[in-house]
Parts: C-alpha cells; structure tokens; sequence
C-alpha cells in the first residue's frame, strides 16, 4: 500500500525536482526555473472528473501517478523539499497546488505554515473552490503565511466549464461557485493578489476568452493563461492545442487588460468572435516581449516568479509560455504567427 501521501509526501514539478537537485537534468536554452510547484498527493487520488486533466478519475494514466500538465510529478518527502528550497536561492517563491480532496484543506493549511516557519520564501496557494464554502479557510491561509491565491477557472464560459468540470462529466465543480471563490478571495487577499487560471483552445471564441478575462479583471484578479495541451489518458488527449496566431493573440489581449493598458469593451471582433483589433498599437507591446512570458505570481523582485518552464509545450517547441524575455529571433517567429510583417 502507497503510504507516500500528503502532507508528509509531496509531488513537485520535474522542473522543480531538477532544479532542486533531486533529479538530474538541464532546461533547454537554459530557462530558470523560479517557482517552486508543489501538488498534493493521496492515494485515492482528485476526485474532480475534469476532461482535460491528467489528475481525473476518469484519466487513464492517474492510476499510475504519472503526468499532469504535461510533465511527470515525482513524490518526495516535504521534509526534503523543503530543506533544499531553503538554499536554492534561485527560488523566488513556492505554490502549493490542492487537489479534490476531502483533506487537502487541512493539509495545504499544514504544509503552508511549515514553508512559513522554516523559509524566507513567499507562499501562494491554487485552491479548489469546491471544498471552500465561507471566508474562514482562506483566512486560514492568509494567517498561516500565504499571501497569494489561485482560483483554476479553467474553462472561459459557463456552458464550457459545465461540460468539461462540472454536470456534463458527473463532475463536483460549478462555475458559480468558483467565481464566488474568486470575490471571497479577493475580499480576503486583496485586490490583484488573487489570480484565475484560463486555459485557451478548450473550445471557447478568443471574444468569449477575452470577456472573462476582463471579468476576472474587474473583480480583482490577474489572469494566469494556459495553452490548452493533450494529457496522455485524459478524455481530451486527442484533441488539439490551440493555433499559434488564437494563443498569441489572447496572451496579448490579456497584457493589455491586466496591465490596465486597456479594456476588452474596446477591442473588435468578427462575426466567428475572432479578434480582429485590439484597441491600442500593438507593435510597442510585441518588441518588449514581456506579454508572451509565463504570467503567474510574482517573486519579490515584481517579476513572473511561477515561469512553468515548458510547461505548454515541448521544449522543441514553438515556445507558447516563454519562461524568459523573448529573443530578438524569438520576436520575429511571434510577428510571423501573430500575421505580422
């Protein structure tokens, strides 16, 4: 019987196991990993059906504890990791990721204050709105030393998110509920210290994407975007990632709103709901490069420190997330898929 469950056991990221010095390994063109990602780990494993997940129970692969978000998620004891978070000083912050499960609150409030009493590092939590009912557990959160929070939204509409998380798979999550999460989380943390997760190309319109973009953005909370990949043994593994020019698109629409440049009311739209003008100049935003980096928290330098590298894509690439400041040749190729000259 697997014993190797949470809290005293812990699944990172590869990239954290190979930046942690618990696996042996280098990043292609030397991306820096900055985040330290942790997921919980039971032996009965989520109880979400999520149809895109690799965590689902309706996943081939869980069974066997293999990938989620594209990588594999190796256990080790928190005890370790820890110990070693503390010396890595390329480390900026750690994200506790909960699961669908029936412990993972007093479990994420458990290895929350060990990173607090034991590391200087700041802590943000992404919460499964399902288990959080008042205000009192992200309360708890807060006063146990995390100072940002998650909400994984996921799916851009109301009819997307119930056929794929919710009553269209036999799934717990509704999408009301998280969004009442979301302001709970809001009111708790603070303005723009809450963040929603979108993944793009689960079947929603780029207008319908950049509405709930600019939704999370009125109530408070920064978006954390996603590129839609196949999980081996989930539901959706044969279904496509999203084209190159929608993604890039979308990373830039939420740029401009989140960076209060702009607003989703003032950009176009064609008929299909394809974006066809963004409301500002572009060109500016496009050779700074920032917009198509890995949005997630920020280290206390106010920079992305959850940088997931290669966490969308193989490291062949094309690159969806960079993990670091786009390249001059890294540009171009963005001109050439956004149909730019």
């Amino acid at each position: 019987m697997d014993q190797k469950v949470s809290p005293e056991y812990i699944q990172t990221s590869l990239a954290a196991s190979l930046t942690l010095g618990l696996q042996k390994g280098s990043f292609h063109r030397n991306a820096k990993l900055k985040g330290l990602n942790l997921l919980l780990h039971y032996e009965e494993g989520c109880l979400g059906k999520c149809h895109f997940c690799g965590l689902s129970r309706l996943s081939r692969e869980v069974r066997r504890g293999k990938t989620f978000i594209r990588v594999e998620w190796p256990i080790y004891p928190l005890k370790e990791i820890i110990e070693r978070a503390k010396v890595k000083k390329e480390i900026h912050r750690v994200c506790i990721s909960m699961i669908t499960h029936p412990r993972a609150l007093e479990d994420t409030l458990y290895i929350i204050q060990r990173f607090k009493q034991e590391t200087n590092l700041p802590v943000s939590v992404l919460i499964t709105p399902t288990l959080i009912h008042d205000h009192s557990p992200l309360e708890a959160m807060k006063e146990g030393g995390a100072d940002r929070i998650g909400v994984a939204v996921d799916a851009a509409t109301p009819e997307l998110f119930d056929q794929l998380r919710g009553k269209g798979v036999g799934g717990p999550h509704r999408w009301e509920h998280y969004w009442d999460v979301v302001r709970m989380a809001v009111g708790v943390f603070g303005r723009f210290r809450a963040g929603i997760h979108l993944i793009v190309g689960l079947g929603e319109t780029e207008k319908e994407m950049v509405k709930t973009i600019q939704k999370g953005h009125d109530i408070g909370a920064y978006t954390h975007l996603f590129s839609f990949y196949p999980e081996k043994g989930s539901p959706m593994e044969n279904h496509s990632p999203p084209p190159l020019n929608q993604y890039r698109k979308i990373q830039l629409a939420r740029w401009i709103i989140n960076e209060g440049l702009g607003s989703g009311d003032q950009m176009k739209f064609d008929e299909t709901g394809r974006l066809v003008d963004f409301g500002i100049e572009i060109s500016p935003l496009i050779q700074i490069g920032e917009p198509f980096m890995t949005s997630g928290c920020p280290g206390r330098d106010g920079k992305v420190a959850c940088n997931r590298p290669y966490g969308n894509e193989r490291p062949s690439g094309p690159i969806r997330n960079f993990p670091f400041i786009p390249e001059p040749q890294d540009l171009e190729e963005i001109k050439n898929q956004l149909g730019i000259e």
